[in-house]
């Protein structure tokens, strides 16, 4: 946060002979945070307290858990909206809250069959959740919870435990741990559950951290990208003596969007497939 002002103001105050200190300070920062992206209001109101003020203190220790808040305030508001003045023929915000419920059931239910229904709460929720927390730091002022590996930690870990849970409900604790141990039949199979099952266990363990690191990976670092080249751009100001920077990060909004519905697509599908293999044998069955 700090490197990038640094960047803005020293390129617009000073010139052509500022360069070198302009990069020296924003690398210094860069380094200091590790990676660069834009100051969200939360750390401009910690810089221009000087962490003297409590409140702003204490929103600037829990950021993350801040933006998360907001972002599902704001979807809890829209979902108000859309059932309170809901109509036989949907118009409006209705139609449209009833169109991407619509799209996520059938997408659900194409993996999972109609059994899948009561997973599209759970499911849907958490696409539009990411969905939202991705494109919320390409707001001004604004941060993606998502761009930190404790949000996607978090999420990741819910879904584990709720897929867990779920295929101990279908198949009980033994027919779990028969799943677990790669469902032998023969005595071949049965032969080599001493090495099946500690690899469907590393499996199951390594599916959290390829769930969180991959959401992750890619939202902090589109927001990286976004900083680098906007810091360019205002740097571009000291050789070329322009009043304005040249915006150079502005085409990569539009990548970044599509980023951000790909990212949520993915985690969300990933999802479901996971809980189409706890329930695959249970379906075999019926």
């Amino acid at each position: 946060m700090n490197g990038f002002l640094s960047t803005i103001l020293i390129a617009q105050t000073e010139g052509h002979e500022a360069i070198v200190d302009t990069l020296a300070v924003a690398a210094g920062h860069a380094a200091e945070k590790r990676a660069p992206e834009f100051p969200n209001v939360i750390e401009i109101l910690h810089e221009a307290y000087h962490g003297q003020n409590p409140i702003v203190d204490f929103l600037f220790k829990n950021s993350i858990v801040v933006f998360s808040t907001v972002i599902w305030l704001i979807l809890g508001l829209l979902a108000y909206m859309a059932y309170r003045k809901r109509a036989l023929i949907p118009s409006g915000i209705q139609n449209f809250v009833e169109w991407v419920v619509e799209s996520l059931a059938n997408m659900i239910t194409g993996i999972l069959g109609e059994s899948g229904r009561k997973f599209i709460p759970f499911i849907g929720t958490l696409f539009v959740y990411i969905f939202c927390m991705n494109l919320f730091g390409l707001i001004p002022g604004m941060f993606s919870p998502t761009s930190k590996l404790n949000t996607t930690l978090a999420l990741a870990i819910c879904v584990f435990l709720y897929v867990q849970f779920t295929g101990i409900r279908n198949f009980g604790i033994l027919g779990y741990l028969h799943h677990l141990a790669g469902s032998p039949k023969s005595t071949v199979e049965w032969c080599l559950v001493p090495l099946n099952l500690p690899l469907h266990i590393i499996g199951e363990l390594a599916r959290p951290v390829s769930l969180s690191l991959r959401l992750f990976g890619n939202i902090s670092g589109e927001d990286m990208l976004l900083a680098i080249f906007a810091t360019l751009g205002v740097s571009i100001l000291s050789f070329m003596h322009l009043p304005v920077g040249i915006p150079l990060h502005v085409p990569f909004i539009f990548l970044a969007m599509l980023t951000a519905f790909v990212q949520a697509l993915v985690f969300t599908l990933l999802t479901t497939i996971y809980f189409s293999l706890m329930s695959h044998h249970d379906e075999e069955h019926h």
